[in-house]
């Protein structure tokens, strides 16, 4: 299972009823927390999230609604007792951009490992069995979006663990763990497995200009997570200028990529009313819902 929450909605700056864009993502015992803007650990607090739990936070890039609440986060993540590495990720420039704001939170209980990822081409890594995907997106300075798999292995098959001569010892053990010996012969998890079930996906792009990558990184996703800066049509100019997407380019973006379910998020503060725009979006792709503070979704396996 995969437990989303979207802890805010907004852009450029926070709002009285409206946080900076920040989504947390929790599985297995695991979290990875994408972007951290001012106020950031509030909203975590107010949905009752874990911040020890935080394994990977995913940066997008370096402007400052986007990473200004790390040094608190990483300051309140200390005091909750944490002492396992965290990694973050994010584009080139990654350890000078947190080491400048690690200045006011010098001292941690844990190690922080960079993981600077490029902004030119896909990047791929697991972290506690989730597949990470970072894809360049097109802003005003370097920016990525991010894919999270969570991948299904597929049903024991005993007809196969016949034919491929695994001794009954070891069915058990291979439905856990990857390789096994016995005899001095290694026996793989293949072997007794069938093919891999339809796993979860969850991708997050936002601060962008529409491009195709978003729609190809979503197909058929369990939730599009997707920037809506603008609904008017006469801002249309404005978000091209600086690098951004209007609600109905994101929904275009989800209907072409056939996702389950899609969010808007990252609202310009100019927008008070992106519920006013929303049945155009929704005309575009029916699936789509403005993306709320607390907004949390469940995302099973199918059966």
């Amino acid at each position: 299972m995969l437990k989303v929450t979207l802890l805010g909605t907004g852009g450029m700056m926070p709002l009285h009823d409206r946080a900076l864009t920040s989504l947390y993502v929790a599985w297995e015992g695991h979290a990875v927390l994408i972007d951290c803007g001012e106020g950031t650990q509030v909203q975590l607090r107010a949905s009752g999230l874990s911040f020890k739990a935080i394994d990977l936070m995913l940066l997008t890039h370096y402007h400052a609604d986007h990473v200004s609440g790390l040094p608190g986060l990483l300051l309140s993540m200390g005091n909750s007792g944490r002492e396992a590495p965290l990694v973050i990720a994010g584009p080139p420039g990654l350890e000078r951009v947190v080491d400048g704001l690690r200045v006011i939170a010098p001292e941690l209980p844990f190690a922080l490992e960079y993981r600077p990822l490029p902004v030119q081409a896909q990047t791929e890594f697991t972290l506690h069995g989730l597949m990470v995907t970072a894809f360049p997106l097109a802003h005003s300075i370097p920016c990525l979006g991010y894919r999270l798999h969570l991948p299904r292995v597929g049903l024991f098959d005993p007809a196969l663990a016949r034919r491929n001569g695994v001794p009954l010892r070891l069915w058990s053990v291979l439905q856990k763990q990857p390789q096994a010996e016995w005899e001095g012969r290694t026996f793989d998890r293949s072997m007794v497995m069938g093919p891999p079930r339809r796993g979860l996906t969850v991708v997050y792009a936002t601060d962008t200009k529409p491009l195709p990558v978003i729609a190809d990184m979503a197909r058929e996703a369990d939730l599009l997570i997707a920037e809506g800066m603008y609904g008017d049509p006469a801002k249309e100019d404005a978000a091209r200028e600086k690098g951004h997407m209007m609600m109905r380019e994101a929904a275009q973006l989800a209907e072409d990529a056939h996702v389950r379910r899609a969010w808007l998020t990252h609202f310009s503060p100019a927008m008070p009313d992106p519920e006013t725009w929303l049945p155009d979006a929704q005309a575009l792709c029916p699936v789509i819902e403005l993306g709320e503070e607390g907004k949390q979704l469940d995302l099973q396996f199918d059966p």
